[in-house]
This record gives C-alpha cells, sequence and structure tokens, in this order.
C-alpha cells in the first residue's frame, strides 16, 4: 500500500495565505484537489469544517471537491481519549495543554488518533519542540511530539509533495 497523507489545517491555509495564492499557483491547487479526490490525500471532517468557515477561495475550492477518503472524528474517539490522557498523565505538560487540545474545536488529538489507527503520515507544519521535558514543562502540545510518541509519522507538505510528484510547474 502507497503511503496516505492526513493533512493538518495549516496544510490548506498556510500555503494559500502565504505560499501559493490561486492566481499564482493554480497548478498547485489542481494536482492537490486530484490526490483528494482520489484519496491518497485524507481529510479530517474537522479539519474540513475549518477551512469550509472561510469565505474565501479556498473555502470554496475545497466544498467544490468530492473528497475520496473524509474521516469522522467520531470513528476514533477510543484513540482521542488515550491521546488526552497520555498528555494528562504525561510530566512534560501543564494542565493547559490538555485543555487546549480538549476544545471542541481543536483537531490536534483527533488528527493523531485517526493517523494512528489508518497508518496514515500526518502531514502539518507544525515542528517538533526539543525542549519538552519534566523540569521545563510545556504549556501547549505539539503535533508532531504527541505524534512520535503514538508512532505516527510526521512530515510537512514539501515531503507531501515530493512523494506525491505535486509540481508547481509543468506537466503534472
Amino acid at each position: 500500500m502507497s503511503e496516505i497523507f492526513l493533512v493538518d489545517t495549516n496544510i490548506f491555509i498556510t500555503p494559500y495565505e502565504q505560499y501559493y495564492p490561486f492566481d499564482l499557483a493554480q497548478n498547485f491547487w489542481i494536482q492537490f484537489g486530484a490526490y483528494i479526490e482520489k484519496g491518497e490525500i485524507a481529510v479530517l471532517d474537522m479539519v474540513r469544517d475549518e477551512v469550509l468557515k472561510g469565505k474565501d477561495d479556498l473555502s470554496k475550492w475545497l466544498k467544490g471537491l468530492n473528497c475520496g477518503c473524509l474521516i469522522e472524528h467520531q470513528e476514533v474517539v477510543p484513540e482521542y481519549a488515550a491521546i488526552l490522557q497520555y498528555i494528562q498523565n504525561n510530566d512534560c505538560y501543564r494542565q493547559s495543554a490538555v485543555t487546549e487540545w480538549s476544545r471542541a474545536t481543536v483537531a490536534d488529538a483527533w488528527l493523531i488518533a485517526a493517523a494512528k489507527k489508518r497508518g496514515y503520515t500526518l502531514v502539518t507544519f507544525e515542528k517538533f519542540n526539543q525542549g519538552v521535558n519534566a523540569k521545563n514543562k510545556s504549556k501547549t502540545a505539539s503535533i508532531p511530539n504527541i505524534a512520535a510518541d503514538f508512532n505516527v509519522k510526521t512530515v510537512d507538505l514539501f515531503y507531501m509533495m515530493r512523494t506525491l510528484n505535486i509540481k508547481l510547474y509543468g506537466e503534472n
């Protein structure tokens, strides 16, 4: 089986706002959308809903796609609960980390849970926090840190683009 990617919300918003506007990088969005429709890029329902809240070209683009692999977050409740319990019991995190990830609108723990259950690679712009330890408790949890503790592979957008051969120019 080939690698299937599960994307964080920032994988939609950051390229749209900073790197690849629709008018300059149309090829990126065409290919990205095609992989979503084929199911090689999976989307969590909470991530989709967050993007669709925007009243912009990005939300219109995503709304026009037929997601080949849309994951309902309710499918991974046991895995989600285990992740929150892990953060709660981990001496490296303050209570604020659990509180933040427990909020109904925060998809981070749900993303890790879904990637863990399905064996997907999680794509995010978040970076691993090297400084997390019991003497220097973190107020926030980072997707790469918690994902690593659950044996979930995390990569950035550019790794996914290279793996799927998404090009900004030329032939697809």
